[in-house]
């Protein structure tokens, strides 16, 4: 990364991260053309064929024409005209393969990208082994991909949050609704992270990429191709990843769909949505969202797009959990009578690289007696994080596995929780409890008591050790303290004038 970003010179962060990506998957597919290559050449007695697309469709690995192959363009990184070379790469692989159509960027070309510091990126991404079918299990590309675009993410700041939501906070959501099969849906879907991680998921708990389906909508072109490569260089099947320039709301790509999961980081507080443009759409089930906001939009949105028994975790802005301007309490009185929302965690701080707007994660539900879970239809669970994670720089906080372990084990704990009244074993389950300062399960009439605010601090209450202090003692205590130290900021003071006065001056 260091050396990639020497190379960058004077080219915009938000430009340069399509170059590196661009070289970085080129290289990746060619590595795996090249060693299936060579496998089907070394078969060609017993009728293998290594020019015959098919033999590679069938493992799922891209066919990449001559002049396309890594070591080609290689072998001219030093020229002058490389950029142009890659760009004709970049169109035959388009040529071969239908799912990359539009999709790969024809950028290197440009005037202002130095042909020697392009050569030199070539030398770079050269070092590293990615498609190879050892690099491949351990997927190595999936992380080189992925800490790149954290870090692109870091040098945009702002608009780096357009594109990338941290992987702490993904990790969380995927873990906390635990999509083994079924459609996942992400109507926001940036550059595609809430899929990888939903099919990481169900790899890791022994199930097959195929046991899920992923849609998704991205109104930014640019960020929609990153959401292609990402997902293409995992073999997800992205034919349902959709782009137009209006978005979610205006047009939606998958007017039809009902999800079983629906995971998804919407921008905070958009003001210029088009919604006076849609005051009677149907989507408004439970009140027409406010045109200067657009959080309550996709709340409804979300739930639109849910199947009978679909869940639903978001990351919205912390304002949504108390606004009441324009409707907004009223929307959120309606989705609590309801009884669609599950769930509200409180985030800590510093989580985003693109706002410093506190926000919070809904856990939202069709149907929340279906039984598959025990029946939680007249309670919500509060979960308050804020004192959670650790921070990674001075300004970007992370959440650690021991935290994201913490909010997931209490939702689910608290989710299958045996009815009183139920035959379930309950010693099968850990047991969940209210731990004050951290998780509250509230019912419905307690948060109507509260004027439906779903802050999760109302609800959890103080921790014990700050419940039960005596405050004359421990303001005791700290005023003794400060007592000492000003004594003691007296006595340096004294001393630093003492030596000062003894100090001579060369003319004195």
């Amino acid at each position: 990364w260091k050396t990639a970003d020497k190379l960058r010179k004077n080219i915009d962060a938000a430009e340069y991260k399509h170059i590196v990506l661009g070289l970085i998957f080129l290289k990746y597919i060619s590595d795996a053309f090249e060693e299936m290559y060579a496998r089907l050449k070394a078969e060609e007695e017993q009728g293998a064929d290594p020019e015959d697309k098919d033999e590679y469709k069938a493992e799922n690995v891209f066919f990449v024409p001559q002049e396309a192959r890594w070591n080609n363009l290689l072998s001219k990184a030093k020229q002058p005209d490389i950029g142009k070379f890659v760009d004709d790469a970049m169109d035959a692989i388009e040529m071969e393969s239908v799912s990359l159509k539009g999709v790969l960027p024809k950028v290197f070309a440009r005037q202002n990208l130095d042909p020697t510091s392009l050569g030199e990126l070539i030398d770079l991404v050269s070092n590293i082994a990615l498609g190879t079918a050892k690099a491949r299990s351990a997927d190595i590309l999936g992380h080189v991909f992925e800490y790149f675009l954290g870090e692109f993410a870091l040098a945009e700041g702002k608009k780096g949050g357009q594109f990338y939501t941290p992987r702490s906070v993904v990790e969380l959501l995927v873990e906390m609704l635990e999509p083994y099969q079924g459609r996942v849906f992400d109507p926001c879907c940036g550059s595609g992270g809430m899929f990888v991680h939903s099919e990481k998921f169900v790899t890791e708990h022994q199930g097959k990429v195929n046991d899920i389906s992923i849609y998704g909508q991205e109104s930014n072109q640019t960020t929609w191709r990153l959401a292609k490569m990402n997902l293409a260089i995992r073999g997800i099947d992205s034919s349902q990843v959709k782009w137009n320039n209006e978005g979610s709301f205006l047009n939606d790509a998958h007017k039809d769909l009902k999800a079983d999961y629906i995971i998804a980081n919407p921008p905070f507080n958009v003001s210029d949505w088009g919604g006076d443009l849609m005051r009677t759409d149907g989507r408004w089930q439970y009140g027409t969202p406010p045109t200067g906001n657009a959080n309550f939009a996709w709340l409804q949105h979300f739930i639109y797009h849910l199947a009978p028994s679909g869940q639903a975790g978001v990351v919205l802005a912390k304002g949504a959990l108390t606004s009441k301007t324009s409707g907004e309490g009223e929307i959120r009185k309606a989705l609590v009578e309801n009884l669609l929302i599950d769930c509200i965690v409180n985030l800590p701080a510093k989580l985003f690289l693109n706002t410093q707007i506190p926000a919070a994660l809904w856990f939202m539900s069709r149907n929340r007696k279906n039984g598959k879970f025990r029946d939680r239809s007249n309670e919500i669970l509060f979960i308050d994080a804020r004192n959670l994670g650790h921070l990674i720089n001075r300004r970007t906080r992370e959440l650690s596995q021991e935290d994201i372990d913490k909010i997931t084990s209490t939702y689910h704990n608290w989710r299958n929780l045996p009815d009183r009244h139920s035959e379930l074993d309950s010693e099968s389950h850990d047991i969940y409890r209210d731990i004050p300062g951290f998780c509250a399960s509230a019912p419905i009439g307690k948060v109507a008591d509260l004027d439906y605010v779903l802050t999760p601090g109302r609800y959890v209450g103080l921790p014990d050790d700050e419940d039960d202090f005596d405050f004359k003692e421990r303001f005791t205590a700290l005023k003794f303290e400060l007592e000492a130290q000003l004594k003691e900021e007296a006595e340096l003071n004294k001393v630093i004038a003492e030596n000062l006065s003894k100090i001579k001056l060369l003319n004195e």
